[in-house]
């Protein structure tokens, strides 16, 4: 006789159930590691009933990106490249400037790299908010503080 498992899964109606706020430090904390962290959170795969068609991850919020730590040369050789739209457009900026005009910036490519291509991971990128210093308008949410490792 075989006994019959069912295994759980979560739909579109039960998604919006369990969203929490998270604020996490990048004071110190490597980029791609934050990034890793923060990716993970936002698709929701420390959870239990994580199912990879339903967007059932965490908001987060991260503070200080100012002081997000590269290591090695990076400041130095990792370069950002954009594209004006005309030609001889392509502008490119190296970490140490990205840092210093736009810190919120670097950290949301990081993330935006991390996550899903297409409709679904551009959805999950609205509930990244990345800040250059310690404020942030979110205490109405009652965020609680994540260890970044």
């Amino acid at each position: 006789m075989t006994t019959s498992y069912k295994t759980y899964v979560p739909n579109n109606t039960e998604q919006n159930s369990d969203q929490n706020w998270v604020v996490v430090d990048a004071t110190g904390v490597p980029l791609g590691r934050l990034a890793t962290l923060v990716a993970s959170r936002i698709r929701g795969k420390h959870r239990p009933d994580f199912t990879p068609n339903i967007i059932n991850g965490d908001f987060v919020i991260v503070v200080n990106a100012v002081n997000v730590a590269l290591t090695g040369k990076k400041l130095d050789q990792k370069v950002y490249t954009r594209y004006t739209g005309y030609q001889g457009g392509l502008r490119t900026e190296t970490a140490r400037t990205a840092l210093t005009r736009h810190p919120e910036r670097v950290i949301e490519h990081a993330v935006f790299g991390m996550l899903p291509k297409g409709r679904q991971g551009r959805a999950m990128h609205t509930r990244l908010k990345v800040y250059p210093n310690e404020q942030h308008p979110h205490a109405a949410q009652m965020p609680t503080k994540l260890e970044s490792k």
